[in-house]
């Protein structure tokens, strides 16, 4: 039977992994709310700018945090687990930005602001990063050091 032990530093990637899926989520969901233009009058600049910034704090922040301090934990020894983690985390920001960019099209021209054209583009951009390191997290180098207390 496969078995993996979760330590602290995979429970943090598993954590970014799923802030990644929720951000992607929200800049999807936003872009097919525009779509849908059911309520012309609620979606002013101001409305979409604010519901971005409101995006990026839940969603995006914390997952940045989340995949830097299992980095930081490992960055000496590697860890699979964890990088494979991160690599996924990455990848699904990457896919999901592409599909955000390619949604841009088919949106009202009167609701597409300027933070919602470079949405897509930064964190394109953005994911690129966290792949590498979680590529870099999963060449394992030497043993984890023994914690002996006594």
């Amino acid at each position: 039977m496969f078995k993996i032990k979760m330590r602290v530093e995979n429970w943090l990637a598993l954590t970014s992994l799923v802030f990644f899926v929720l951000f992607v989520g929200q800049i999807i969901s936003l872009e097919y709310l525009l779509i849908d233009d059911q309520h012309p009058d609620l979606y002013t600049q101001n409305f979409i700018d604010s519901k971005l910034f409101m995006f990026y704090s839940i969603g995006a922040g914390p997952a940045g945090i989340l995949a830097a301090v299992p980095f930081i934990m490992t960055k000496t020894y590697g860890s699979k687990p964890t990088g494979m983690i991160i690599v996924a985390g990455g990848a699904i920001l990457l896919v999901g930005m592409l599909a955000s960019y390619f949604i841009l099209d088919s949106i009202n021209d009167d609701y597409v602001t300027d933070y919602l054209q470079l949405t897509p583009i930064l964190f394109i951009i953005l994911s690129i990063p966290a792949i590498v390191v979680g590529a870099y997290l999963m060449k394992e180098k030497k043993k984890r050091p023994k914690k002996e207390y006594f």
